[in-house]
């Protein structure tokens, strides 16, 4: 067996790297892709390679030629690389594919050893390469039937997105009898060339030839195997963290604070929802009016405060919305804070707020010496001869998780009004408490009679909807809700967002079934999570559960170890303040099915 290796492209969409080489010595982790593909080819018993160039060729001929591949090289010149396409530059190498078996592979492929592997070891002898088809996906898409023979090649004006769970994209590698490229894809090849010229792509011939039943084209899925394709600098940004090594692929994932739809197959334990929440009843809604909505103006903060004030039954003139409540508290703590405050901090902790303003200016309550366990005496004693202006409480805390009861916040708010101090009280994670009925400071009495208290309540978190981004801040002191106000753009929040405001009041007993039924999944996750070795689990009201790794493995080597080996992304904590450099891991609640993925994954790991 041959393999033919397509590499004449320009690869115009990589814009600069491209501009003076061709689209294969583009380099993925330090690695040019063709180097990467030589070795995988060298490393099996195939005859010969055929590399179609085009685009400097010379650079890509001296460049393979300092690489020891042992299986030989032949290299055939598309020298119109500029006004053809693939079809023309695989028509050039028609000798080899009528002399022998041959794999076809695009050079902007890269792809684990296993795919390639696979592929030359199944029995039938003409296969194409596909993977089920998914959002990050471009180019050729097809059907197929119940024996695995190709259906139909889509065109863009064929393909429907409704019917995307029965797509596979072809991954542009594929394996030819010398039999079957003599007697139906060379001559089918040629005449298309004659009739439709040569800036067309070699798939369109598969495409009439697969109306065939002689020509015995077989489809073979990708097995889960990671593969990526290459096209632009977001295709080139995403490979490199699918194919970074282990002990750099884990801060590639998490230095992308989300976006991780990108990965279809990961799931995400580190950002923190709603698995139960919203209801597809809401979510179909959405996409009724997503037309009207995307070419729309959204409105500006006075409407959009009318539909968060009505919600939460607060004054207009006391709380204002933001777009997520990093946003807000960006505004808040600007306002709040001048360069001689003092801001006391209970850590470990949510870092947007400290982060916000010089170490000099922070001061720090440990919580690790009472086991993360805290309440308003622990915080009275420690900060009553402390001179500070403004309290942060997190609600129940993050990372941790400890929830202080209502009386019990209640007594740190006359506390901070007594002493003249600002109490800043996130409330983010309180929908998620099972221990109380009534938790929340949300309350226009409340906040009333407590000037000095300011609400803050992430809309992402219990109602599931992080990409929407939207978070309240609610006060009695009306001259910080008129700084926030006019402090953010008119326009903060988007169409969708607003929708979701103005529909979701009417889901109220959909919210209260969600959380319902997240709180059983809380428990059972927590009781699988004791009973598995080597893991402190602390309490939680929130929807992440704080552990403590012991034994052997860190909890770095945890959480790099699941992220590679289990595709499971979970928050390690043993770097952040008030851990000391322990190993501490934050577990997000997900579907009762994702969290028994991990808990087996936890047990082989953490137990053998």
């Amino acid at each position: 067996m041959d393999a033919i290796i397509l590499a004449a492209g320009m690869g115009k969409r990589l814009k600069d790297l491209t501009k003076d080489k061709t689209k294969c010595m583009v380099t993925v982790n330090g690695m040019t892709l063709i180097e990467r593909m030589l070795n995988q080819l060298d490393s099996l018993d195939i005859n010969k390679i055929i590399i179609v160039v085009g685009y400097y060729s010379d650079k890509l001929i001296q460049f393979v030629d300092t690489l020891k591949i042992n299986t030989p090289i032949e290299f055939v010149f598309n020298n119109i690389y500029d006004k053809t396409n693939n079809i023309y530059s695989l028509f050039l190498a028609k000798h080899h594919l009528e002399t022998s078996d041959c794999l076809i592979l695009e050079s902007d492929l890269i792809f684990e050893d296993v795919i390639i592997e696979d592929l030359i070891n199944d029995s039938r002898p003409n296969l194409a390469l596909v993977d089920k088809f998914e959002s990050w996906m471009d180019g050729t898409v097809v059907t197929i039937d119940e024996n695995n023979n190709i259906r139909d090649f889509l065109s863009k004006d064929q393909f429907s997105f409704e019917d995307i769970q029965n797509y596979y994209k072809t991954m542009n590698i594929y394996k030819f009898s010398k039999d079957f490229s003599k007697d139906f894809y060379i001559p089918f090849l040629e005449a298309y060339l004659k009739s439709l010229g040569f800036n067309e792509y070699y798939e369109q011939v598969l495409k009439v030839i697969s109306n065939f039943k002689e020509s015995h084209i077989e489809v073979k899925k990708n097995d889960g195997a990671k593969w990526y394709e290459i096209d632009d600098v977001q295709d080139l940004n995403i490979a490199e963290s699918i194919f970074a090594p282990s002990d750099e692929k884990l801060d590639k994932f998490s230095s992308r604070y989300g976006g991780y739809w990108r990965y279809p197959h990961l799931i995400d334990f580190c950002y923190l929802v709603n698995p139960f929440y919203p209801p597809q009843t809401l979510i179909s809604e959405l996409k009724s009016n997503f037309e009207n909505l995307l070419m729309n103006y959204p409105s500006g903060m006075d409407v959009n405060t009318l539909l968060v004030s009505k919600y939460f039954n607060i004054s207009q003139d006391n709380i204002c919305v933001g777009n997520g409540a990093s946003e807000i508290i960006k505004s808040l703590m600007e306002h709040v804070f001048d360069d001689d405050s003092k801001i006391g901090v209970i850590v470990p902790t949510f870092e947007e707020y400290p982060n916000r303003v010089q170490p000099k200016n922070l001061v720090v309550y440990d919580s690790s010496t009472v086991d993360f366990q805290y309440n308003s005496d622990n915080i009275i004693s420690f900060f009553e001869n402390q001179d500070i202006d403004i309290l942060l409480l997190i609600n129940p805390d993050n990372p941790s998780g400890n929830y202080m009861f209502k009386n019990d916040v209640l007594k740190l708010v006359n506390w901070t009004k007594n002493n003249n101090i600002k109490l800043v009280l996130d409330e983010s994670f309180i929908d998620f408490v099972d221990v109380e009925p009534d938790y929340s400071f949300l309350n226009q009495k409340l906040l009333n009679d407590y000037d000095n208290l300011i609400v803050v309540k992430s809309i992402s978190k219990s109602f599931g909807v992080p990409g929407l981004r939207l978070g309240i801040l609610a006060s009695s002191d009306v001259e910080l809700i008129k700084f926030i106000k006019n402090d953010l753009s008119i326009w903060n929040i988007n169409s969708f967002a607003e929708f979701y405001l103005q529909i979701f009041e009417k889901y109220k007993f959909d919210f209260d079934v969600g959380l319902n039924m997240f709180k059983q999944a809380r428990k059972k996750f927590v009781n699988d999570l004791s009973e598995i070795k080597c893991l402190k689990v602390y309490p939680s009201q929130a929807n992440y559960i704080l552990c403590e790794v012991l034994g052997g493995m860190s909890s770095h080597e945890l959480t790099i170890k699941l992220l590679e080996d289990y595709e499971l992304l979970i928050k390690d904590l043993s770097s952040k303040q008030g851990f000391n450099g322990k190993s501490f891991i934050r577990l997000a609640v997900r579907s009762e099915e994702d969290n028994d993925k991990l808990i087996k994954s936890l047990k082989e790991l953490l137990e053998n």
